[in-house]
């Protein structure tokens, strides 16, 4: 299998105080409209494109600013976990399975303390 071939696509994770706030300004500034979500994670959609939006507290422990999130969607996870735990990028306990949110996925953070996950959709 081709690994190249199997990432599908990137959906960027935007930190918010007020997530209903920031839907209702995406939809009039940007023509983004939700898909799914409540007040603390949701997703928009125009076209093909996506933004995700998660709520932070803008706490000392929950930082409005504290570090972008990606999160890499592909077809098959476990190619793709296997290479990046061969590549000592993450532990093998990392992989999570059928999320409450229809995912399997796993993250890590890079060298900028940015959040970085892989995704599969189930």
């Amino acid at each position: 299998m081709n690994l190249e071939s199997n990432f599908l696509e990137i959906t960027p994770v935007l930190p918010s105080q007020n997530i209903m706030r920031d839907i209702e300004w995406h939809q009039k500034h940007t023509g983004f409209n939700p898909i799914f979500g409540d007040n603390m994670y949701s997703g928009l959609q125009r076209a093909h494109m996506h933004i995700h939006l998660q709520w932070h507290a803008e706490t000392p422990e929950d930082p409005l600013l504290g570090g972008s999130v990606i999160k890499l969607f592909v077809g098959d996870i476990k190619p793709v976990f296997d290479e990046f735990v061969e590549r000592r990028t993450v532990s093998k306990d990392k992989l999570r399975m059928n999320t409450a949110w229809g995912t399997h996925e796993f993250g890590f953070f890079d060298l900028n303390h940015n959040a970085i996950f892989i995704v599969q959709s189930i």
